[in-house]
């Protein structure tokens, strides 16, 4: 058995396919929460299990395994996995099938499923909720169709065929990344238009699958909406604790996206960047590729416990 050490605040990336000695001291530090593995971690599925095997062999309770595997362009393991579509895909099909469409969103959500856990991983960070406005190329065909409800309906049943195969479902980009030109992993995006028009729109599949519990975790966007905040909104708690707490009473786990993306500079370094996505509301921070900032953030950050940390990670892993 593991060390017995609570899950801690941080969502770290490792190095390689095997846990380097490196990888293993950072996942034993109390600030880490768990893992996020992405394509320079899988060889086969055989690699990956016994990889995954190694990172929860280390703690007790062990560490939470995640990873984004959309389909289409963000599907991080390739070979041995079945080649899931952009989600795109599905909404032209609910242009011509709606009922045929919602089935087959729920065949490939059990399909993730139980294609990860069975290698070990224990949730993707899917469904994406961003509207395709046909303006945001980095989200482009990830989205599933421009029109609120017809996302929230198929979203709604990827989660329930997640959910299916014992997998919790993170939606994002709160509130929405698919108005903005700019890509928040190289800009600042910035999203003018007023809190009326979000809520009519973008808003629309959060709280929809807020409503019928369908998502257990939320990833707000490195995305600036200067009419409601002065603060993008992962570091911003109008967004976090007085919209998706508040009014759309979300109760899940919030991750922060990558605080290494460039829509995240504004904040500082990447302790300040830590401190702000906490103080903002985010249960949980993402630093995924950049060693060297990684061992700065366990080195330096001391961050306030949670008393509700213990419990939404514990229910995101026995989703």
């Amino acid at each position: 058995m593991g060390r017995e050490l609570a899950r801690g605040a941080v969502m770290l990336g490792v190095e390689g396919p095997i846990l380097a000695a490196s990888d293993r001291e950072r996942l034993a530090h109390p600030l880490v929460g768990g893992a996020i593995l992405f394509a320079r971690n899988y060889v086969s599925r055989t690699q990956l299990a016994s990889l995954t095997r190694d990172i929860r062999s280390m703690r007790t309770p062990p560490l939470l395994i995640g990873v984004d595997h959309e389909g289409g362009r963000v599907q991080r393991f390739r070979d041995g996995f079945t080649s899931i579509p952009p989600m795109r895909t599905l909404g032209e099909a609910y242009d011509t099938d709606r009922d045929d469409a919602l089935a087959q969103a729920e065949r490939w959500g059990q399909l993730m499923a139980d294609e990860l856990t069975d290698c070990g991983v224990a949730f993707s960070f899917t469904p994406v909720l961003d509207l395709d406005f046909g303006v945001s190329a980095v989200i482009g065909d990830r989205a599933f169709h421009p029109e609120p409800h017809a996302v929230a309906e198929l979203a709604s049943a990827i989660c329930r065929g997640l959910h299916r195969g014992g997998m919790a479902a993170v939606g994002k980009h709160f509130p929405g990344h698919g108005s903005v030109v700019a890509d928040s992993h190289v800009d600042l995006p910035v999203d003018g238009r007023a809190y009326a028009e979000l809520a009519a729109k973008d808003l629309v599949p959060f709280a929809a699958l807020v409503k019928s519990k369908l998502i257990d975790g939320v990833m707000p966007a490195h995305v600036l909406y200067p009419e409601i905040d002065s603060q993008p909104a992962g570091f911003s708690t109008v967004w976090l604790q007085d919209i998706l707490r508040g009014r759309l009473g979300f109760e899940g786990l919030i991750f922060s996206d990558d605080l290494e993306m460039a829509g995240a500079r504004g904040a500082g370094d990447i302790v300040a960047r830590a401190d702000a996505a906490l103080a903002a509301g985010c249960d949980m921070v993402l630093a995924c590729n950049d060693f060297a900032a990684m061992d700065d953030l366990l080195a330096r950050w001391t961050p306030p416990l949670s008393p509700q940390l213990a419990a939404r990670l514990e229910k995101m892993s026995g989703a």
